[in-house]
């Protein structure tokens, strides 16, 4: 049986400006989603967690909390984008020109602006991404620059490969 290594990330190497990346999964946002992560940063707008107070806005309805958005499509970003992160450096031009409902999917891309070596660590790059998260309707409800510091391949920390030990008269995968 062949063991084969699942996908490790990116590295500085391999961004190049202009490149575009779709990343793989959507997510529905719930109800429990928005509240929660509403009150677990104390934001205390009822816009987000009273849908009687929401009823009475133009929207009719609860408003996903701006942050929560972000903090996804920051995630959804991760396998492509910063799977290899030496510190996430900031975030800029956050732009929300669409409102995201409870019951929305969203998904999101992003481009490779520009990268370039590290003056400060010689192990690692900069990299610049413009990221934009869109709903199911294509929508755009999120955008923003992106700045990481990436290592470079063969430079980051290992992460753990451990096996399962193996079972008398147990067939592995069985």
């Amino acid at each position: 049986m062949a063991i084969k290594e699942g996908w490790q990330g990116r590295f500085f190497e391999d961004f190049e400006v202009g490149d575009v990346y779709q990343h793989p999964l959507g997510r529905t946002v719930t109800t429990t989603d928005n509240i929660w992560f509403t009150l677990l940063t104390q934001n205390t707008a009822p816009i987000h967690f009273d849908h009687h107070y929401a009823a009475q806005t133009e929207f009719g309805k609860p408003l996903v909390d701006s942050t929560f958005t972000l903090a996804l499509v920051t995630g959804q970003s991760v396998t492509d984008i910063s799977q290899n992160v030496f510190a996430n450096l900031g975030w800029d031009e956050i732009r929300l020109p669409n409102p995201v409902f409870e019951g929305d999917t969203i998904y999101s891309q992003s481009e490779v602006l520009e990268k370039r070596e590290s003056r400060s660590r010689p192990n690692a790059g900069i990299v610049t991404v413009q990221t934009t998260g869109y709903n199911q309707d294509g929508k755009i409800v999120i955008t923003f620059k992106r700045i990481i510091m990436v290592y470079k391949r063969g430079q980051a920390p290992k992460i753990p490969r451990l096996t399962p030990e193996k079972t008398p008269g147990v067939k592995p995968g069985a």
